[in-house]
C-alpha cells in the first residue's frame, strides 16, 4: 500500500532540522561502533550493568489512583564511553507508578515505557499509556526520560533536534544500559513478570534493550521495525535531515571515507545501491555524465579532456544552506596521459609532477572563471596535497578525491559560448553518485548501530507482540529485514494505518497487546501447580 500522505504533510509542518552540525567527531563514532559490538552481545553486555547498581529514590507521592515514585541514576554508558555523553544527559530520571493493592502478590507486572521521538517528560506517556494500563490491568509501568530530552536535553539543542548522528547512537548505547539498570532494580525489589515496550523510536530503543536481558521478557515495540536507517534514508523523516552539511562534511574529512566507512556494513541487499560506484568507476562516470547533462546528451569519448574540477559552494543571505554549482566551460585541458590515469582506478596514485599539474590548471580555471563572470565570489577549489596519495593513506587516493568534484562538457573547445548554468540543490532523492555516496554512509552507519541482525535474539520471542502500521511514511519496511525472520516466534499484528493517524487513533489496542503480552508471561511466571491452587482459591470464593 501506499505510504500514507497525512504522515508527509505532518511531517512537513514541523520546521525542526536534525544533524545540523554534521556526523559528530570521528574518534566519537570510532568508540561507539566498537562498543556497539559489545553491547550487541546478551553474554558480554549483561555483565557491563552489575545487578546491584545504584538507584537513588528522589521523590514519593501518593495520588487518589496510583503511588508515584521518582529516582534516577547515572548513566552506566558514561562509565564505558567517558567523554561521549554530555553532563545534563548523564543522569537517567524516571517515573514509577504502582497500584495501591496488586491483585496478587505473585504477580507484580512492570513495564518500562521508552519515549517515541519528541516526547519529552514524562505527563504524555503517563496518561496515555502508564494510567490506563494501571486502570484496566493494574499494570505497574516506569517511565524513563529520554537522552537528550526533557530533563536531560542540552541548553543549546532546540526542542528534539539532535545536533549530530552520534548523538543518536549515543542515546541507543544510554537507553541499552539504563534498561538493564531498570530491569536489574525491579527484580530486587520483588517485581515480576517485566516488559519493556514505546512507540516510533521508543518502540525501537525496546527491542534493541530487550535483546540483552538474558531472561524472559515482555517486549511490545509499536510502530517500529528492524532498523532505523530506512527511517532516515528513505522515509519523511529524511526530509528533516541536514544533508547538506552531511556530505560536505563526509567529502571534506577523510577519516569519514576512508576510516569510518569500512567499520560499518549495510546489511539489508536493498541498500546496496550505490556500491557499484565504487567497485565499477567507469560505469559511474557515465551515470555522473547523465545526471548533469543539460541537454540529455552524452558526451562523446574524444571529449574526455572537459573535465571541469570546479565545485563553488555558495551561501544564501535567506538560509545557510550551500548548494552546488557546476560551470560547464571551466575546463582544465588536462594531458592525456594524466587523464588516462585519473580515469583507470580510483585507488591510482599521482606522481609530484602530476599533482603540479593538476594545481596548476584548477587555479587556470579558477582565475578564469572569475575574469570571466567578473566576481570575487570565493570558491572552494580542488587542491591535491602530496599527503593525499602517501603511504600512510593510500586509500585516500586522487582518483576518488577527483570524483568528488568532476563534471564533463559537451565540447572541448573552451571558445564556445557558455552553457546554461545549472544550480540544483541538494536533496534527500540522491540521484547522484557523490550524494549517494554520503547517503550510504548513513545507511551503514544505522544498520551498524540498530539494525536488529546485529544484535542477540531476545530471550523467548513467544512474549513479543509488535504492532505495525501498513502505510507507515516514517517506518519504511520495503527491503528490509522483517522481524518474522529476525525474530522466530515473534507475532507482528498490522494496522490498516499510517504512522501518524495509527499514534493518534490506536493507543487501547497498543494498550491491549501490552497486557496480552503479560498475560503470556503470567503463565510462564506462575508455574503451573500455583496457577491450579490459584483456581481453586477462586472457585471456592465464588461458592
Amino acid at each position: 500500500m501506499p505510504p500514507s500522505r497525512l504522515d508527509g504533510l505532518y511531517r512537513s509542518l514541523l520546521l525542526t532540522k536534525f544533524f545540523c552540525k554534521g556526523w559528530g567527531k570521528p574518534e566519537n563514532l570510532e568508540r561507539l561502533f566498537e562498543f556497539r559490538k559489545i553491547i550487541s552481545n546478551r553474554a558480554a553486555c549483561s555483565k557491563l550493568v552489575p545487578r546491584d547498581y545504584p538507584v537513588e529514590i528522589t521523590k514519593e507521592e501518593q495520588t487518589s489512583d496510583c503511588k508515584i515514585i521518582e529516582g534516577k541514576f547515572k548513566t552506566p554508558l558514561e562509565i564505558y564511553l567517558p567523554g561521549l555523553v554530555p553532563d545534563v544527559v548523564q543522569d537517567a530520571h524516571f517515573q514509577m507508578l504502582l497500584p495501591h493493592k496488586w491483585n496478587d502478590e505473585r504477580f507484580k507486572p512492570m513495564c518500562i515505557h521508552l519515549a517515541g521521538t519528541g516526547d519529552h517528560y514524562f505527563w504524555k506517556r503517563r496518561n496515555l499509556i502508564a494510567k490506563p494500563l494501571l486502570k484496566e490491568a493494574n499494570l505497574g509501568a516506569i517511565i524513563l526520560e529520554n537522552p537528550f530530552y526533557g530533563l536531560r536535553k542540552p541548553k543549546d539543542q532546540k526542542a528534539s533536534s539532535l545536533h549530530n548522528v552520534s548523538d543518536i547512537f549515543v542515546m541507543g548505547g544510554c537507553l541499552v544500559l539504563e534498561s538493564l539498570v531498570l530491569l536489574n532494580w525491579c527484580e530486587r525489589n520483588g517485581y515480576g513478570p517485566l516488559g519493556i515496550t514505546g512507540l516510533s523510536m521508543g518502540g525501537h530503543m525496546a527491542s534493541l534493550a530487550a535483546t540483552n536481558w538474558p531472561k524472559p521478557l515482555v517486549l511490545v515495540p509499536c510502530l517500529s521495525w528492524s532498523t532505523a536507517s530506512a527511517v532516515f534514508t528513505e522515509g519523511v523523516m529524511s526530509h528533516s535531515i541536514s544533508w547538506d552539511v552531511l556530505e560536505t562534511q563526509y567529502f571534506t574529512d577523510g577519516k569519514f571515507r576512508e576510516r569510518l566507512s569500512k567499520m560499518v556494513t549495510v546489511v539489508d541487499d536493498a541498500f546496496v545501491a550505490g556500491q557499484h560506484f565504487v567497485q565499477n568507476f567507469k560505469q559511474s562516470v557515465q551515470e555522473l555524465k547523465r545526471d548533469i547533462s543539460d541537454t540529455n546528451q552524452l558526451a562523446s569519448e574524444d571529449s574526455f579532456n572537459d573535465v571541469n574540477l570546479t565545485v563553488v559552494r555558495e551561501t544564501t543571505p535567506e538560509r545557510e544552506q550551500k548548494r552546488i554549482q557546476i560551470n560547464r566551460r571551466n575546463v582544465l585541458n588536462l594531458s592525456q596521459p594524466l587523464l588516462n590515469k585519473l580515469l583507470s582506478n580510483v585507488k591510482c596514485e599521482l606522481t609530484q609532477d602530476e599533482i603540479d599539474e593538476l594545481n596548476m590548471k584548477i587555479q587556470i580555471a579558477l582565475k578564469k572563471y572569475k575574469e570571466e563572470n567578473k566576481t570575487d565570489q570565493d570558491a572552494m577549489i580542488l587542491e591535491v596535497k602530496a599527503e593525499d596519495v602517501s603511504e600512510t593513506a593510500p586509500s585516500k587516493s586522487l582518483g576518488a578525491k577527483i570524483m568528488e568534484y568532476l563534471s564533463w562538457g559537451s565540447n572541448s573547445n573552451t571558445d564556445v559560448a557558455p552553457l546554461m548554468e545549472k544550480r540544483e540543490p541538494i536533496d534527500t532523492t540522491k540521484t547522484r553518485w557523490w550524494e549517494r555516496e554520503a547517503l550510504q554512509f548513513m545507511r551503514g552507519m544505522m544498520d551498524e548501530c540498530t539494525h536488529l541482525k546485529n544484535f542477540s535474539v531476545p530471550f523467548d520471542t513467544s512474549l513479543i507482540i509488535a504492532v505495525c502500521a501498513k502505510d507507515d511514511a516514517y517506518i519504511p519496511r520495503e527491503g528490509c529485514s522483517s522481524l518474522e525472520d529476525i525474530w522466530p516466534g515473534a507475532e507482528i499484528r498490522y494496522l490498516d494505518a499510517g504512522h501518524v493517524s495509527a499514534y493518534v487513533l490506536h493507543q487501547k489496542l497498543f494498550r491491549s497487546c501490552i497486557v496480552e503480552a503479560f498475560e503470556r508471561a503470567r503463565k510462564k511466571w506462575i508455574p503451573e501447580h500455583e496457577r491450579l491452587h490459584e483456581v481453586n482459591s477462586n472457585l471456592k470464593r465464588l461458592e
